[in-house]
């Protein structure tokens, strides 16, 4: 196992785990800075306004995105087994 390899592997599954996170927590960060800039005009600081609309957010992106994050996230698992072999040898 060569240096390269280990950085192109670790390189991968980085860029896996920014795919993974980034489509769950960009919506979340929209909906949070929406409903700030609501608090902010109408001057309600109520902490559960700003839980509330991100956990469903988050919920609907699961539903949504997760086929797509679970497919992502297997076929890296199957590569990564299946280069096994040149990743020893």
């Amino acid at each position: 196992m060569t240096p390269d390899s280990v950085l192109d592997v670790g390189q991968r599954a980085l860029e896996v785990t920014v795919a993974l996170a980034a489509v769950v927590l960009i919506p979340a960060l929209l909906i949070g800075l929406l409903v700030a800039m609501f608090q902010a005009a109408t001057q309600i600081n109520e902490m559960t306004l700003t839980f509330i609309p991100k956990l469903i957010v988050v919920a609907l992106v699961l539903m949504a995105a997760g086929p797509w994050m679970l497919r992502l996230i297997m076929d890296f698992t199957l590569n990564l087994i299946e280069s096994i072999p040149e990743l020893i040898g």
